[in-house]
């Protein structure tokens, strides 16, 4: 994700093109890190992003939606102030350094008119925004860098304004590109790529890289081991890059990491041939914005499903414990017939036991070999006291296994569901599908009030995934437990083909028959596609089990996706991603 001084450039002159002269409207604050200008230039509004996150720092024009604090910041009130019905009257960055300086005119309280510039610095963790007066002095940054943070640079109110320390590398409007390979064959023993990073400024790896791909060499070579074919090579792609990058012969585009483009790994202002799946945009801040709004999705995706998966393992844990302490209660109350049997010894011989002992030798008429069995007793009971006490402590022992015993057996039950949950969690892609699982375990009681109500119960249920089977029959596979109990209960018709993993948690899988006998090879794949869907799917052989939908029930009260079923057959596959992605339909 190279910001590199290159991209600097095209997005600056998009910006200057379109913010010179315009009006600074309304200043917002969402994050700690980034601000939100909203801009009215040549008749149509804009909403300019500056960030000085650490991980995503960058400047463009956005068109996402952010929820603002109720209270902004100080940072965004003393911009307010400064910049608010402001001009801008030019953007400018600064010899292909990653710094971008927007320059805005307004009024003060007097209604002198004022000159300020509003900096943002493209730095990685040290990224920042730096708002100075015409004079340099800083009015305040929405970072402070003090002299414990920084001895040489300090961004603080009140100091004076002082640009990073530039690198000591060559301009590339400046390059004679024959000059600059030359010395570097002569000079470098590092490979290429190496050798244009750290000698020319804005050049990213990606760049560099883009340039030693583009000119066929191979980065385990040296750059004093060219070959002459090769240099020449090397010379004529980074005339044409340079070439590009003075005139402004922009292609921004987004690479993305597989055919389907949908996670995004690389942007540039200049075309990248090294890769396979690019996309190209009209403007470098089209690119910015579509880039950075999949990051952020999948930021928060994650964030949200991190969220949810720590609910449901802080329940997990919960129902571990309470299963523990229910097993140690079974192991307590485990004798509990022979507190039977010892009542009944003492009913049987009331008449011969002694009064006052401590303890009696029965004969067991229970046992085969009429054993005799070592009876303790209470010496200040009488014999018929000292067999009641056994029968009610049996009988008190008999109660706590029989509610222990239900108890255990709805913390299994709950445990098995969650567990379910998990693997669905686990198979989410979107933020909605993420949602749909955290709204079920909200309905389920497992979320506060406070998080429950944060739910937006509008928003319309994903749909199952699709697949077509080989012999053209739609399978239909549940995202979570709501949607597998709607599937498999009320949109499946009762010759429908049902398969579920045996005894191991995953998705409800629905082969649609329209009442036709279903191939062999559809059986196969829809397992396969239920064993992938499932907490085995990195297994090689996984038991899946099918039969029609009319032997599928939910039992009273049993939790989302929870189902009994009969009359099954039973397939061991192979879950295989590679027949999931032939066979995908939606």
């Amino acid at each position: 994700m190279p910001f590199d001084g290159i991209v600097v450039k095209s997005i600056v002159e998009e910006l200057s093109e379109t913010l010179t002269g315009s009006r600074i409207e309304k200043i917002f604050q969402p994050e700690s890190d980034e601000i939100i200008i909203n801009i009215r230039a040549k008749g149509q509004n804009y909403k300019l992003l500056l960030s000085a996150s650490p991980n995503y720092p960058r400047i463009h024009f956005t068109d996402s939606l952010k929820e603002n604090p109720a209270v902004p910041p100080v940072f965004c009130m003393l911009l307010r102030k400064h910049l608010s019905g402001g001009k801008i009257t030019g953007v400018e960055f600064h010899d292909f350094e990653r710094i971008i300086s927007l320059y805005v005119e307004s009024l003060d309280e007097l209604g002198d008119l004022t000159k300020k510039h509003l900096i943002i610095e493209i730095m990685g963790r040290h990224s920042n925004i730096i708002l100075t007066n015409d004079e340099g002095r800083i009015l305040d940054s929405i970072k402070h860098v003090d002299n414990e943070v920084s001895r040489i640079r300090e961004v603080m109110p009140g100091r004076q304004y002082i640009m990073p320390p530039a690198q000591d590398k060559s301009n590339p409007e400046c390059i004679v590109p024959e000059k600059f390979i030359d010395e570097g064959a002569l000079n470098c023993q590092t490979n290429v790529d190496k050798y244009l990073l750290n000698n020319i400024k804005g050049f990213s790896p990606l760049l560099c890289r883009e340039i030693t791909f583009l000119s066929g060499i191979d980065d385990r070579v040296s750059f004093a081991n060219l070959p002459k074919e090769k240099k020449d090579s090397l010379i004529s792609v980074l005339k044409n890059t340079l070439e590009a990058i003075i005139t402004s012969d922009f292609k921004p585009c987004i690479v993305f990491d597989s055919e389907d483009m949908a996670k995004p790994v690389e942007f540039h202002c200049l075309d990248l041939k090294q890769y396979n799946f690019v996309r190209h945009y009209p403007t470098m801040n089209q690119a910015l914005d579509a880039f950075y709004k999949e990051k952020d999705r999948a930021e928060r995706s994650k964030q949200k499903k991190s969220d949810v998966l720590k609910v449901i393992n802080n329940n997990l844990d919960r129902c571990n414990k309470k299963l523990s302490l229910q097993q140690e209660k079974m192991r307590e109350v485990s004798d509990r017939d022979e507190l039977k049997l010892y009542g009944e010894l003492l009913t049987a011989n009331i008449y011969s036991i002694p009064k006052n002992t401590k303890s009696v030798s029965l004969l067991n008429y229970y046992s085969e070999n009429n054993d005799f069995i070592e009876i303790s007793l209470d010496p200040d009971l009488t014999p018929q006291e000292n067999a009641q006490k056994y029968f009610k402590q049996y009988n008190k022992a008999k109660s706590a296994y029989l509610s222990t015993s239900k108890q255990m057996e709805e913390t299994v039950k709950e445990m098995e569901y969650l567990e379910g949950v998990l693997q669905m969690l686990d198979n989410c892609s979107t933020l909605q599908e993420i949602n749909e699982v955290r709204q079920e375990l909200a309905e389920e009681g497992y979320l506060s009030k406070r998080n429950k109500n944060s739910i937006n119960k509008k928003d319309k249920p994903s749909s199952p995934h699709h697949f077509k089977s080989s012999d053209g029959f739609d399978i239909l596979v549940g995202k979570n437990n709501r949607q597998n109990d709607l599937l498999t209960l009320k949109q499946a018709s009762s010759w429908d083909i049902w398969l579920h993993t045996r005894n191991i948690p995953g998705s409800h899988v629905i082969i649609k028959s329209n009442r036709q006998s279903i191939p062999d090879s559809t059986l196969l794949e829809a397992a396969i596609i239920a064993a992938y869907h499932s907490k085995a799917k990195n297994s090689s052989n996984t038991p899946v089990d099918y039969t029609t939908v009319k032997n599928v029930k939910k039992p009273p009260g049993a939790k989302p996706g929870m189902v009994n079923y009969d009359n099954f057959k039973t397939i061991i596959v192979a879950p295989d991603e590679g027949l999931i992605k032939k066979l995908r339909a939606d």
